[in-house]
């Protein structure tokens, strides 16, 4: 049986998607290169041109130039690196030569030879000393060797020239240094800048020696300063690729023009929409099954955690499955007159027939969901082409014309009020196609909002008619007790509820008690009211066959049974439980109905013929005197046919008081527990407890006492 269901929803998924296949299967075109195209070809989605925009980004990168750092820094590190030159040159200048410690005696400094003195008298090193002292300072004290860079000539100038001469030349060198570095130097901008400091000082009133010697020490002082940082370029050029927008082929973009020849550019891009026959994509195929699973997924989950016959839950399957499968077939005529040019004609769609359907035979639940698989479905159908892989308006619109079918056919228990649920449905419907219409602010002419109006109504009255013609063929075929059969089944019009009322008037009126007290028990624990009341209806419909045999028929007449041995009288009474099933067949009675009549005494002992059969012959048989069943199968039929034994118990006591009528209902259920008549029912204490209390609720409203009126007793006076 499991293996059938399975089949049942293998069928179902693939019958669906074999309906959507075409919805969602992108159009091909047999395409070469440098061909001419046939037809306009429009983009059928929107998808990223990967190619594109990486052409884009590595152009938004090379138009970054390159970031250079300022170190400001550097002026004031050049500054110093020459200051401590010059300083270094004049502390040389008086060193001491290592010689002596003093001239000889009597020799006395030449005329020219007066800065050969130190200032502590001695004499001061040669030129050649001074400049290896300096080399060798400079090269152990500065954090940059200048001695490697410059010709001895630049030093032996400065050491040689006069004080002041140095001074001069040093605090130009340094200034200029100072202002030229002040300017953001690039590595190419060096040998301007130096030529610069070159041009400035050449005018100036100083020795050749020491003027070429400043010069060449200003120059080498002069460095990039404005440096090419290869991390912030990076950077930079990341940010201008990450600020490009992808570069998109927008979904109902115009390829390609008829008559256009297909170049390189025009092919990549068909070749990259998966619209060449060479190479198609699978992708919408792939998306197509997992939404068919998902649907199919559903109805699976709910179905699963459904606590009923395996049997009856595929009847079930079935019957939604070919809702279903109608609706989209529907679906599918109306799109391919869509074809037709006739626009927006998908809102004729009968939307709210599936819900409509499902929560007449069914229940709330299926219909919901039955209308969320129709609403997705529909918006793939009728997506319009180029115009989107879904189309959420008419998801919307049949979402909510279906779910508004819920809502109105909700509490209509009559088959002719579908056909006012349906024009409901309609109202709503146009509510529905103005909200979409004004939300999209479009120009639509007076002549177009009337095809709405049309449109909108017919999409309700066809589903309210839709539903009435089919309901009957689901109901038969599938043996489905809808509210709306029974409500029709419990029409006192009914030939066999006629044939009760003339043949057994009082059989008639007990099983009207008996219905009451029936339907009130089973709503009060959650089972199907109407279905018990009206199977009370009918359980004793067998009645009629002998109703004179039956006490609540026998109205100033002897009672035939005095006249009959007990055995004769017990086969007449247990005989209107088969009898009963049998007619009921014979009017092709729902089969819940059946199985109340023949279910409702249960195997339970005919007591009184049985007692008074057992004087005569203490031997006689106890299951002969019983009925013949089956036991109560469902919770309904359990409670008929305590409620029929109550009623009748009741109704044989002379106003019966509530604690009376108490005790008869207690009785009663513990004699049908001990009796196991319950057995093969799912009926629980705590439910019972609780039937107890609804019948005796119910009976003491029917047998409450009565006031007697002043006239009533002049009446007894004057008749005493």
């Amino acid at each position: 049986m499991k293996m059938f269901t399975g089949i049942i929803f293998i069928g179902l998924a693939l019958l669906i998607y074999g309906m959507l296949y075409s919805n969602v299967k992108p159009e091909t075109y047999d395409i070469e290169l440098f061909s001419v195209a046939q037809k306009n070809i429009y983009s059928p989605k929107t998808v990223i041109d990967e190619q594109k925009s990486e052409i884009e980004k590595d152009k938004a990168a090379e138009e970054v130039p390159n970031v250079y750092e300022y170190k400001k820094e550097a002026a004031q590190n050049r500054v110093a690196l020459i200051s401590s030159v010059f300083d270094f040159i004049e502390e040389v200048r008086q060193e001491p030569s290592d010689e002596g410690d003093s001239a000889a005696e009597g020799d006395l400094p030449d005329e020219t030879g007066v800065d050969s003195i130190t200032a502590s008298g001695k004499p001061k090193k040669t030129i050649d000393e001074q400049l290896s002292s300096l080399k060798e300072k400079l090269s152990k004290n500065t954090t940059e060797d200048v001695t490697k860079y410059l010709p001895d000539s630049v030093f032996k100038s400065l050491l040689e020239a006069n004080e002041s001469e140095l001074s001069r030349v040093k605090s130009v060198v340094l200034n200029q240094i100072e202002s030229i570095m002040g300017d953001k130097i690039k590595e190419e901008e060096v040998q301007g800048a130096r030529k610069e400091l070159e041009k400035r000082m050449t005018s100036l009133s100083f020795t050749k020696p020491v003027l070429d010697a400043g010069i060449e020490l200003g120059k080498y002082a002069i460095v990039p300063n404005n440096i090419y940082s290869p991390e912030l370029t990076k950077e930079r050029k990341q940010q201008a690729m990450d600020a490009i927008e992808p570069e998109k082929i927008f979904q109902g973009e115009l390829l390609v023009q008829k008559d256009q020849t297909i170049d390189k550019e025009v092919y990549r891009k068909l070749k990259l929409l998966g619209l060449l026959k060479s190479n198609p994509t699978i992708k919408p195929l792939i998306g197509l099954a997992i939404f068919v699973f998902m649907i199919v997924g559903t109805l699976y989950l709910h179905y699963h955690h459904v606590k009923e016959p395996e049997e009856k839950n595929q009847n079930r399957l079935i019957m939604i499955s070919i809702i279903l499968l109608s609706s989209l077939l529907i679906m599918k005529v109306i799109d391919l007159v869509e074809e037709l040019d006739i626009e927006d004609i998908a809102y004729l769609f009968p939307a709210a027939m599936a819900p409509m359907l499902v929560r007449i035979l069914l229940n709330d639940r299926v219909a919901m969901i039955v209308t969320i698989i129709l609403a997705a479905c529909g918006s793939i159908i009728f997506h319009g082409g180029v115009d989107g892989t879904i189309d959420v308006e008419i998801a919307l619109y049949i979402l909510f014309s279906g779910l508004s079918g819920i809502l109105f056919i909700s509490n209509q228990k009559h088959r002719v009020n579908i056909l006012q649920a349906g024009i409901f449905v309609s109202f709503v419907n146009v509510l529905l196609l103005f909200f979409l219409v004004l939300m999209g602010n479009g120009q639509f002419t007076r002549m177009e909002y009337v095809y709405y109006i049309i449109f909108a109504f017919v999409s309700g009255i066809t589903s309210a008619v839709l539903t009435i013609g089919f309901l009957p063929f689901f109901e038969a075929g599938f043996g489905i007790l809808s509210s709306m059969k029974l409500i029709e089944l419990s029409n006192p019009n009914h030939p066999l509820l006629k044939k009760i009322l003339t043949e057994a008037p009082g059989t008639y009126h007990h099983s009207v008690m008996v219905a009451n007290l029936a339907e009130a028990a089973c709503e009060a624990i959650g089972e199907n009211g109407l279905l018990a009341r009206v199977g009370c209806y009918y359980h004793d419909i067998g009645k009629t066959k002998r109703p004179v045999f039956f006490i609540e028929n026998q109205v100033n007449i002897d009672n035939p049974h005095d006249r009959l041995s007990p055995e004769a009288s017990k086969d007449i009474i247990i005989a209107h439980a088969t009898d009963g099933a049998n007619m009921l067949r014979k009017y092709k009675m729902p089969q819940e109905i059946i199985d109340i009549a023949e279910q409702h005494h249960g195997t339970t002992l005919l007591k009184y013929f049985y007692y008074k059969a057992k004087e005569k012959d203490e031997d006689i048989d106890e299951a002969s005197f019983r009925y013949p069943g089956p036991k109560p199968q469902t919770k309904e039929a359990a409670i008929i046919a305590v409620a029929d034994s109550v009623e009748a118990a009741v109704r044989s006591k002379n106003n019966p008081s509530p604690e009376e009528i108490s005790k008869v209902v207690h009785q009663i259920v513990q004699d049908r527990l001990k009796d196991g008549q319950f057995s093969q029912c799912d009926i629980t204490l705590k439910e019972l407890e609780v039937v107890k209390k609804t019948f005796c609720e119910t009976l003491n409203g029917i047998f409450h006492s009565r006031i007697e009126y002043p006239e009533m007793k002049k009446q007894k006076v004057k008749e005493a």
